[in-house]
């Protein structure tokens, strides 16, 4: 039986120097540090914006306690809810969910073959009882950490001490970012059938089509002279729509979609593979960012310092695209200050309230949160549209692998 979510808690980032992120993180981005745990052998922030955490965990310098081909800390003492691995580079490699039962959930997991790197556990403090266990995913480097904090009351989990507030952003700017949208993989060439139907068995995720004409076997495929593309998603909400009825799900909570991409056989470097080599294997690519205002919160965030992927400026004024924003009561100018895509959503959703012509979703990347081309952060705005509009898939990728060429080539320039 798959073990069901209740809601994502947190994603993990290990990285050599946690200072360094957090700042790039709160001064740029406008999340706010609201809980750490500092150790002698340990530091890890806890950042958030809206319901969207980050767990930011210095790599680990020492041997650690292997587990399962993992290397993690004993969790009972050291409370660290991660699998703590020698990995070369900074990386994001945890998803922690929320499940009502992790005992219960882990039983499933072990009959259905899944490999643990901490078995259950329990983590407490004067605020109460965290239990918890984390499983090697199918992708990569990633993890999966399994949490039942229903029986704690502090601000985070037990070991870490709540700092700092949150209300607003550093200059008192709007920065309306609520959630995260969809968590994006990057994997090696035809992998995709079999990470998708990993994630159906162990949490019961269903399918979610990104386009209405995508093939349901095949993916959401873009093959042109410069993209090679492959686009799976999936829905862990949708496991309720299957028949099963989740008692602990609120109605209220939005979801966040899994998408895997993979490259197809074309010539050239491309941003998977570039990916794929950098971090040195598979994992999460990069991460969508919810906001209600896309405008504003990109203003907000170019002023902080972050850069984004900007597509060429004939995208603004060609006239198909350029009537399609103004339809949205857009300008195309406003848009193109920052870089931002819209495309009209054609994904057939009977439950929206929004007419099919009025629904679109506007996005964003910023560039590198690493030293590496290995890890990106999104801004998405959707009005009634819950898929990926095909448009926003090949400027952004169009956009990406332009940047990425001219620093090859300035960094061949620089060589000779």
């Amino acid at each position: 039986m798959a073990a069901y979510v209740k809601r994502l808690h947190h994603i993990s980032l290990h990285v050599s120097n946690v200072d360094k992120v957090a700042h790039d993180l709160v001064s740029r981005f406008q999340f706010n540090v609201f809980a750490a745990r500092l150790t002698d052998r340990a530091k890890q922030l806890a950042i958030r914006r809206g319901t969207a955490v980050f767990v930011l965990n210095e790599r680990a310098k020492e041997p650690l306690q292997s587990v399962n081909g993992h290397l993690a800390r004993a969790a009972t003492t050291e409370h660290t809810y991660e699998a703590h691995a020698h990995y070369p580079v900074d990386t994001v490699c945890n998803v922690c969910f929320e499940v009502q039962d992790v005992e219960g959930s882990s039983r499933d997991l072990r009959d259905q073959g899944c490999e643990f790197i901490l078995p259950p556990t329990e983590a407490r403090d004067d605020r109460g009882l965290v239990r918890f266990s984390i499983i090697k995913s199918i992708v990569g480097n990633v993890c999966h950490t399994l949490i039942d904090r229903s029986q704690y009351q502090g601000a985070f989990l037990p070991g870490f001490h709540q700092v700092g507030t949150d209300t607003q952003t550093a200059d008192g700017s709007p920065c309306p970012i609520t959630h995260f949208d969809h968590i994006t993989y990057a994997c090696p060439r035809r992998s995709s059938p079999h990470i998708r139907h990993w994630y159906e068995k162990i949490f019961g995720f269903q399918r979610f089509l990104i386009n209405r004409n995508e093939d349901v076997e095949e993916g959401f495929v873009l093959e042109h002279e410069d993209i090679g593309l492959r686009l799976t998603a999936m829905d862990y909400w949708n496991c309720s729509e299957s028949g099963i009825k989740l008692p602990f799900r609120d109605a209220t909570e939005s979801d966040c979609k899994f998408v895997i991409a993979e490259s197809l056989a074309q010539q050239g470097s491309n941003q998977v593979d570039t990916f794929l080599e950098q971090h040195g294997g598979a994992g999460i690519q990069h991460i969508g960012l919810y906001t209600e205002d896309i405008v504003s919160t990109a203003g907000t965030l170019t002023r902080a310092g972050v850069q984004f992927f900007s597509p060429p400026p004939a995208y603004y004024t060609e006239m198909g695209k350029q009537q399609e924003i103004m339809d949205a009561g857009l300008d195309p100018h406003t848009l193109s200050q920052f870089g931002i895509l819209l495309d009209t959503d054609v994904h057939m959703d009977s439950d929206s309230p929004i007419a099919a012509g009025q629904r679109y979703l506007m996005q964003v990347f910023a560039k590198p949160l690493f030293g590496e081309d290995s890890f990106y952060l999104e801004l998405i705005e959707r009005k009634g549209a819950r898929g990926f509009g095909e448009g926003n898939v090949r400027a952004l990728w169009r956009s990406v692998q332009a940047s990425m060429n001219e620093d090859h080539r300035n960094q061949q320039t620089g060589l000779n």
